[in-house]
């Protein structure tokens, strides 16, 4: 094809649709990386522990966060270039992306915290529980 069947407008054209198909791949690889419901649903596990370790594991997003920065890179230099006729779907779709990918991020934190402290918690009521039969030991 030469340059002088294609003007400007087509080439602009050419390129806006890629962009947009950039994006749009780049939102379907980072909602591919997000964990599986039932991934996050069922265990196999036979204690608390081995429960929220299982979870914790299946609440990595994996390389989400680097799709979605592309395609929000994306996104943002063809709105700019004013290439998207209508982008109203690919904005909505990056900002639900970006909010399941916090949540996600945001549930995997609380079972961070909670791997940490159910240990301390059995330990602490092991040692209470220690703690009443000394005190009855003594009683007798």
């Amino acid at each position: 094809m030469s340059q002088s069947t294609l003007d400007d407008d087509e080439l602009f054209g050419e390129a806006a649709s890629e962009m947009r198909s950039d994006v749009e791949e780049s939102l379907d690889a980072a909602r591919a990386e997000l964990p599986e419901s039932d991934a996050v649903w069922e265990t196999d596990a036979d204690n608390v522990l081995g429960v929220l370790n299982g979870l914790r594991s299946a609440l990595d997003v994996g390389e989400a966060e680097d799709h979605l920065r592309d395609a929000k890179k994306w996104f943002t230099m063809g709105q700019r270039a004013d290439a998207f006729d209508d982008a109203d779907d690919l904005e909505a779709a990056i900002a639900d992306l970006e909010e399941l990918i916090a949540d996600i991020e945001a549930a995997g934190e609380q079972v961070g915290d909670l791997t940490s402290t159910v240990p301390e918690l059995r330990s602490a009521l092991d040692d209470a529980a220690g703690d009443d039969e000394d005190a009855e030991e003594d009683e007798e």
